[in-house]
């Protein structure tokens, strides 16, 4: 949580009732992407009460899709999130010299989330996430009020 008592824009995201959906798909929906196919398993992935998520937010759709093409070229996820979120809130300042310095130590980092703390779609997307490495993610997008995010979560249990 960002501050005492103060929720990030992606926590506000995550908890809110807002309406959430994918580019080019229905309301709700998020798009996956899983660099390495032949690591997938057809398993499905066992019920967990919490998530350690990561994500990217970007304000503006052209910025997500420079996040996406970073980490689509191999780029670590810690690193993009460093160079391209914009999650103000979350950080907790509005000097830019103090903006970049938390940016670069919270590299996205939202920690563990409880099921049931996030809003439905974002919460869905990260639940439906297999745990992956910030140096080889998997990954989803979804859209909110508060923008475009860049989901990957790092352990379940």
């Amino acid at each position: 949580m960002a501050g005492k008592g103060k929720l990030s824009a992606a926590e506000k995201a995550a908890s809110s009732n807002s309406k959430v959906s994918g580019k080019g798909k229905g309301k709700g929906e998020a798009k996956t992407y899983v660099k390495d196919q032949s690591s997938g398993s057809d398993a499905k992935l066992k019920a967990a009460t919490a998530i350690n998520v990561r994500h990217i937010l970007c304000e503006k759709f052209s910025r997500k899709e420079d996040a996406l093409g970073k980490l689509q070229q191999g780029g670590k996820f810690d690193e993009v999130a460093r160079e391209f979120s914009e999650d103000k809130q979350r950080q907790g300042e509005n000097n830019a010299i103090q903006l970049a310095l938390i940016r670069k130590v919270r590299r996205g980092a939202l920690g563990w989330k409880v099921r049931g703390s996030l809003n439905g779609a974002f919460e869905k997307a990260a639940y439906d996430l297999e745990p992956s490495t910030t140096n080889n993610p998997i990954f989803a997008e979804v859209k909110t009020v508060f923008g475009y995010h860049i989901i990957m979560v790092e352990g379940r249990r």
